[in-house]
């Protein structure tokens, strides 16, 4: 009997989820700004402090634009293969802002608290290549599409190397492309906290005895691999990408994750150059250390308040708000923006995809040969196919296999395997006669 309102309430969240949301933020803002004060003045009010007040204040204008565009996305989730990425590209900024001006209340942790949002980076560019592969994929087939279009060349530095032939190979290299980020920088955060606590990493320090700068060089490179596939991707499409606005997206994702890194970068090399030293009369390494991490922890609460403004414009709710469809379930819009199933299963495509690559190179053979309908999303799918129906997979077989169920989404992996499950009958990837085509470049 009394469970009838409480399911009535609920059912109307769209009502009070808003006012819910300005009323906790105010409530946060009257019991946090007096005792951040409060300390402040307790400690003297040194520059420190001073510095800590100013950019939390950033950090209280950005923070809330965020969540209030996260908001309105889970509001009007209706369209969830493009929502669900946007609402995690829009979570960067909470959790950059929050984790700078944690670290400079407690710089001596600020390596370990880092780490989250070394992460992080990783995992917004793999969500805004997926966001990019369902827009395009979304009734149309991408890869047929693709494969009429002009050859797309390389461009400076690596204009000397051979072209992606447009189609399957291109969406594959610039798919894996993106991916290996993914990877390749929780893993060197991780090797990163492990030479620390070692004491080996010799932040700010260039010398060739310590691992900061094969870390960062590891990180530059795979940065630099990102965003080149993200720029060729772009190039490849632009005329359908149009009207969803990509430049202002793509500056977004830039700006925040591969502009604070670079900041990063030139911050260590003028505290290894004496600069910052010499600026704020500092000799002891220890507390140079501190400062540089102090100054790149206070740019980046300045900056993430531009970058929420930015998001609120370039990630709008507002296209996606459409009466007629039907009404989600709050408990329901909630679990998708915390799904990271996608996630697993697309690294775990990726690790399969090079391990594949790997194994043939041990074997003699350059690359594999991607056939025409045949990529890491359609594997399951033919597995699927009776015994009786399923198509001829043999060495043999002169003519690419046909598959006759193609999945929605180009990249998804709802209903596949990973590369490495598969054996040797039923490899999509598998290497037409050796001696009737000669191994791709």
């Amino acid at each position: 009997m009394c469970t009838e309102p409480v399911r009535s309430f609920f059912s109307q969240w769209r009502l009070w989820i808003r006012p819910f949301f300005i009323a906790t933020y105010i409530l946060l803002v009257i019991v946090l700004v007096p005792t951040l004060i409060v300390h402040a003045i307790e400690n003297g009010f040194t520059k420190s402090d001073q510095g800590t007040l100013v950019a939390g204040g950033f950090v209280l204008l950005a923070v809330p634009i965020s969540i209030w565009q996260i908001t309105q996305h889970i509001v009007h989730y209706t369209k969830p293969s493009l929502q669900k990425h946007i609402i995690r590209i829009l979570w960067m900024v909470p959790i950059y802002a929050l984790n700078a001006w944690l670290g400079l209340e407690f710089p001596e942790q600020s390596i370990y608290m880092d780490s989250l949002r070394e992460c992080y980076e990783a995992y917004v560019i793999y969500n805004f290549m997926k966001y990019l592969l369902n827009y395009l994929n979304d009734g149309n087939d991408f890869e047929e599409l693709l494969e009429s279009k002009p050859q797309v060349y390389h461009i400076f530095p690596l204009c000397c190397l051979a072209p992606w032939e447009m189609g399957s190979e291109f969406i594959h290299n610039c798919k894996h492309g993106i991916l290996q980020y993914t990877l390749v920088r929780p893993l060197t955060t991780v090797i990163s906290m492990i030479c620390e606590l070692c004491g080996v990493y010799g932040e700010s320090d260039f010398s060739a005895n310590v691992a900061f700068p094969y870390m960062v060089a590891i990180n530059n490179l795979s940065q630099f691999v990102a965003m080149y596939c993200l720029v060729l991707f772009y190039r490849a499409n632009r005329t359908e990408l149009k009207p969803m606005k990509p430049i202002g997206k793509f500056l977004c994702i830039k700006a925040v994750v591969f502009f604070s890194f670079f900041q990063g970068v030139i911050i260590n090399i003028l505290v290894y150059c004496g600069v910052i030293s010499t600026i704020f009369d500092i000799s002891d390494k220890d507390k140079i250390k501190i400062m540089s991490s102090k100054l790149q922890d206070f740019l980046i609460c300045i900056e993430m308040f531009i970058a929420a403004i930015a998001h609120h414009y370039s990630f709008s709710y507002k296209p996606y708000i459409s009466p007629l469809d039907p009404s989600p379930s709050c408990l329901g819009s909630f679990l998708a923006m915390w799904d990271v199933s996608d996630v697993k299963r697309d690294i775990s495509e990726h690790l399969g995809v090079v391990g594949s690559s790997f194994s043939r190179r041990l074997r003699g053979k350059s690359m594999y040969h991607m056939t025409k309908g045949y990529d890491e999303s359609s594997r399951l799918v033919s597995e699927q196919v009776p015994s009786s129906s399923a198509p001829d997979l043999t060495v043999e077989a002169t003519e690419p296999p046909s598959v006759d169920i193609r999945p929605s989404v180009y990249g998804s992996l709802d209903s596949t395997m990973a590369t490495g499950s598969m054996n040797s009958e039923t490899d999509p990837l598998l290497d037409m006669s050796e001696d009737k085509s000669e191994p791709r470049a």
